[in-house]
């Protein structure tokens, strides 16, 4: 009896010890969980296979987060499309340049080439002389680098035109005007009866401005009637719009040669 006792313990003895030695071995190869001791912050953990006996090693990932804040998100680039220049063509030395009309001009019914313009040139005259074309009725300024400011006129009628060269001999604003005699016998004949003397002014006949050519009584000066430019009108003077003589005024000085053709 006593021997089965023993028997009966020694056989405990040796289960207890296999149970144990079941239980090292089944942690050695899955250990055990271990969590993050403050467990109100945001934890990832991860377990890492331990050999037999090596501590288990806790890694943990926290983002940090604070509740107000937004996320900045950069705005797109804003992209302004600028229109590509219009390629612009090049024209001969010969185009004609037209220099803006006054908008009276064109309501006194003005052919537009009578418009004043930039025109090439490639006549035998040098750069500062006017040349006048009559039966074209145009006045050509010669400039530098084979180029003239061409300008429309009024020239004489028939029986009144003259060809020749002179030189301005004197420059006068709004002139007076003192009609020729010969002047007021042929328009009495007619029924008009012209003034001795008319003073300067927007109704006088020579206009804004007067350029004497020589000793002659002919003048390059403005109108009252710009509608008859580009006609063959005057009494042999040559005619030009206000805005045009003021224009060509300012440009020459006494002295300059004038070729009547």
């Amino acid at each position: 009896m006593a021997m089965s006792r023993k028997l009966l313990g020694a056989a405990l003895i040796a289960a207890l010890m296999a149970t144990t030695a079941h239980a090292q071995d089944r942690y050695g190869e899955r250990p055990p969980l271990v969590v993050s001791p403050d467990l109100s912050a945001p934890w990832v953990m991860q377990l890492q296979r331990a050999p037999q006996g090596a501590p288990i090693r806790e890694r943990v990932v926290q983002q940090r987060v604070v509740p107000s804040a937004r996320i900045a998100v950069a705005p797109s680039p804003v992209v302004r499309a600028r229109p590509m220049p219009a390629s612009v063509s090049v024209q001969s030395v010969s185009a004609v340049v037209p220099v803006p009309a006054a908008p009276q001009s064109i309501a006194a019914g003005i052919d537009p080439k009578f418009l004043p313009q930039q025109v090439s040139y490639n006549g035998p005259h040098k750069p500062g002389t006017i040349v006048i074309d009559t039966s074209a009725k145009f006045l050509y300024l010669v400039e530098e680098g084979g180029m003239a400011r061409r300008y429309g006129v009024g020239v004489g009628r028939e029986g009144f035109s003259w060809k020749g060269s002179e030189t301005i001999t004197r420059k006068a604003e709004w002139p007076d005007w003192h009609p020729p005699a010969s002047m007021i016998e042929r328009e009495r004949r007619k029924g008009v009866i012209l003034p001795v003397h008319m003073a300067g002014g927007p109704a006088n006949p020579l206009g804004a401005r007067a350029l004497y050519l020589g000793s002659t009584l002919y003048r390059i000066h403005g109108t009252n009637q710009p509608s008859t430019i580009g006609h063959a009108v005057s009494s042999g003077c040559i005619r030009m719009r206000n805005e045009d003589v003021t224009d060509l005024y300012e440009r020459v000085k006494i002295g300059t040669r004038v070729v009547v053709s």
